[in-house]
Formats: structure tokens, C-alpha cells, sequence
């Protein structure tokens, strides 16, 4: 029998993907977690997105998710700023150049619709609301995982992202666990995660 552990956590915006503080004011999993000291999550989520993150302490399984050619996808739904257009969004499926550290980079080919989302919990603080201008929300699934990627896709065409959710990785949902809370992973959903 193993010692390998999994957890689910639904990150709350403003929290940090990792769990020391380099500032005293940083608020990390640590605030929200505690757990055994070699648990480290699974890919990250920036400061300012929030949703799944997959915490556990089996390097073989984390190498895995992480490898490029292993494709695992992820799906995040996304509060952009106006009323995404058909065009935008054919644009989004077939990939766009972003800019990256070491230059400009054309993501690949994705899945992405128009969406109403659902059980969704407001922002705290909440996304700012114009008046004049309304937003809309996407759910994009991608295989790959550069930096701040889905908000730069948005961006390129035309539609900032206001707010930005990790909803699934690969066949891992976190329906049941409410922002700010975590649960372990189900022996079926570990044994999903690992074929």
C-alpha cells in the first residue's frame, strides 16, 4: 500500500499556488491547508485565477500530468469583458499568436464555446461592473499550459478576461467542493488520474 496522498483544493482568488510565504501579507494554501510537507500542487494557478488544483505527493503522477507530450487537458471558464463574438471565438479554436518571454507563440487548436455557467459563487472582491459594457463568459479547454495563456488568448481577440476558473483537469471536476474548501480524491478518481 502507498503513502501517496490526493487532494482536490478550489482556490480562491488572491491566494498563491504554493505554500510558503515570501511576504508576510502573501496569503498561500497554507492559510487554507494543513497538510504533510511534501504535498505540492500539481501545476499552478496564478494569484489571480482560482479553481482546481490537484494537490499530492506522487512525483510520478505530477511528471506525468506535466509532461508536454502527455496532453493532459484543462478546462476553465472565463469572464471576458464585452459580448464574445462567433468570429472571436472561431478565431480562439483555431489558435492565436501570444507573446511569451522568449517571443511570440501560436497556441494550438482548442475546444471553446459560449457558455451560461452555473452553481458559480460571486468574486470576493467582485469583478467590476460597467454599466455600458457588458461581459460574458467562455469555457476553453486547452492541452498545453503557458503563462497566463487563456487570459493573453483572450486578450488577442478583442475580449480581456476579467475572471478566470479552473473547472476540470483531464476527468477531475470539483462540483463538490466549495471555494476555499478541499476533500480527498476518491480511489475511482485516482485510478482516472493515473491511466
Amino acid at each position: 500500500m502507498s503513502n501517496y496522498i490526493y487532494y482536490i483544493f478550489n482556490k480562491p482568488y488572491n491566494v498563491l499556488s504554493q505554500f510558503t510565504k515570501e511576504v508576510p501579507t502573501h496569503v498561500t494554501l497554507k492559510d487554507y491547508l494543513d497538510l504533510p510537507l511534501d504535498i505540492y500542487p500539481i501545476g499552478r494557478l496564478d494569484k489571480d485565477s482560482e479553481g482546481l488544483l490537484l494537490l499530492t505527493n506522487d512525483n510520478e503522477l505530477k511528471t506525468k500530468l506535466l509532461k508536454p507530450e502527455k496532453k493532459s487537458p484543462k478546462t476553465y471558464w472565463a469572464q471576458v469583458d464585452g459580448d464574445i463574438t462567433p468570429a472571436a471565438l472561431e478565431q480562439l479554436r483555431r489558435g492565436v499568436i501570444i507573446k511569451l518571454k522568449r517571443g511570440p507563440y501560436e497556441t494550438q487548436p482548442c475546444h471553446v464555446d459560449k457558455i451560461i455557467p452555473h452553481n458559480i459563487e460571486e468574486r470576493d472582491p467582485p469583478v467590476r461592473k460597467r454599466a455600458s459594457i457588458p461581459t460574458s463568459w467562455i469555457e476553453i479547454t486547452i492541452e498545453e499550459g503557458k503563462n497566463r495563456q487563456i487570459r493573453k488568448m483572450c486578450a488577442k481577440v478583442g475580449f480581456p478576461c476579467l475572471r478566470l476558473i479552473r473547472t476540470r483537469i483531464a476527468t477531475l471536476k470539483f462540483e463538490d467542493v466549495r471555494r476555499g474548501q478541499h476533500r480527498a480524491l476518491t480511489p475511482h478518481e485516482i485510478e482516472i488520474l493515473k491511466s
